[in-house]
């Protein structure tokens, strides 16, 4: 069987980004975004799927992080959609309910090819530090370019940090899930397509 892997490159006026991923392989990412938050966060989403991912990136931070991180979202996207091919095997369907201390996500996928985000999450404003309105905007270009059905609830949470990261691992653990072969060999669909 060979490696659901690719490599997809991504260079703009206002960005750099490089992603490449393995979803047969894991071990340890790399990630080296030059916004630290989203270092720790895609960190943490790869470890808890399970699968290889390096991304580096650069971008005109100096304005503000919004069109690095969303290229990255955009790039990732269409990463993880060319590494999936045609979805031979898989179990399609991923959901976990993640808790982070006091905070509490539930996140539910379905890799059919057709995009939906569905996110309900109460993160404070914060006048310093990352800006974590940019967490919808990079779960919004994953999931529309790698044509993800993803739902994204916020139950309960304080703390905006343990709030993103209750996301992003859950994330990972869904797609982990969502990625893995089932039983059949065939494409999840009664269609016989995704």
């Amino acid at each position: 069987m060979k490696h659901r892997k690719s490599k997809i490159i991504r260079k703009t006026n206002e960005t750099n980004v490089e992603v490449e991923i393995n979803l047969d392989k894991s071990s340890k990412p790399q990630i080296s975004t030059s916004i630290g938050f989203m270092d720790h966060m895609l960190d943490l989403f790869a470890a808890h799927a399970g699968i290889f991912l390096k991304i580096k990136a650069s971008g005109d931070t100096h304005i503000d992080d919004h069109h690095l991180v969303e290229d990255i979202g955009i790039t990732t996207g269409k990463a993880l959609k060319e590494a999936l091919g045609d979805k031979k095997g898989i179990t399609r369907y991923g959901h976990f309910l993640l808790p982070m201390d006091e905070a509490l996500a539930y996140v539910a996928l379905d890799l059919s090819g057709r995009f939906l985000l569905s996110y309900e999450a109460e993160i404070q404003f914060q006048k310093t530090g990352f800006n974590y309105d940019l967490i919808q905007e990079f779960f919004y270009a994953l999931a529309y370019n790698a044509g993800i059905t993803l739902h994204i609830k916020m139950i309960k949470g304080r703390n905006n940090h343990h709030i993103a990261e209750s996301m992003f691992k859950g994330l990972g653990r869904a797609l982990g899930q969502a990625v893995s072969y089932s039983k059949s060999k065939r494409i999840p669909s009664t269609k016989g397509v995704l």
